[in-house]
């Protein structure tokens, strides 16, 4: 199972750090602004995490795989080519940021469950679910504010919902023995919701509405 949950999880960092350097390309940053956002969103949702549940130094601190992982997915979109695919194509950079953050959001959310249930003896339900919200939304939100961008959180499509359903299903799918199944449950919820949403056109309301 530990093979499965890394695997999992460098994922969602490939995801997220994808998601993260794609802003920084749009922003016209230089190569290290393009390489610290997209560190920044791969781990930024995990290190809240951990400083919340008492995991210190955070599991980013503890193991490079993670900062590895993010800095090549970032060199690599950085590359002549691939740069110039994404900046000059804006559906393809949509479809693809799409997909990224989709898929970042919908392990990461899971993830922060299933850390919360490790570290924490008798979670309570609202503990497990918030943990898991703020694992899914932190990095985003990090990114959005270095690059000076209002969060996505607060002006997309359903986004925080989604991982909010998504931590809520596997929370309370989580049986033991059968963890990855509530995981895999939670993170198809929350791809589900944003896949519809993004679609479907779907917002909550706003102020001005």
């Amino acid at each position: 199972m530990d093979t499965v949950i890394l695997i999992v999880e460098l994922v969602g960092v490939l995801s997220f750090a994808a998601s993260g350097a794609m802003t920084g390309l749009r922003k016209n940053m230089d190569l290290f602004g393009v390489c610290i956002l997209g560190l920044t969103t791969a781990v930024g949702g995990g290190v809240i995490r951990d400083v919340i549940l008492g995991n210190t130094p955070p599991a980013t601190f503890q193991n490079p795989i993670y900062a590895a992982m993010a800095v090549v997915t970032s060199l690599v979109l950085f590359l002549p080519r691939v740069r110039r695919l994404l900046t000059h194509n804006q559906p393809l950079y949509d479809l693809v940021m799409l997909l990224m953050d989709t898929l970042g959001l919908g392990i990461f959310t899971v993830m922060g469950v299933q850390i919360a249930y490790t570290y924490v003896e008798e979670p309570t339900v609202f503990l497990l679910v918030f943990v898991g919200v703020v694992t899914g939304v932190g990095g985003g939100v990090l990114r959005d504010m270095m690059s000076g961008d209002t969060p996505y959180i607060f002006v997309k499509h359903v986004y925080a919902s989604a991982s909010l359903a998504g931590a809520l299903a596997c929370t309370l799918l989580w049986l033991p023995g059968l963890e990855l199944y509530a995981m895999g449950a939670g993170a198809v919820t929350v791809i589900f919701i944003r896949f519809l949403s993004a679609y479907y056109h779907w917002n909550l309301p706003r102020a001005h509405d």
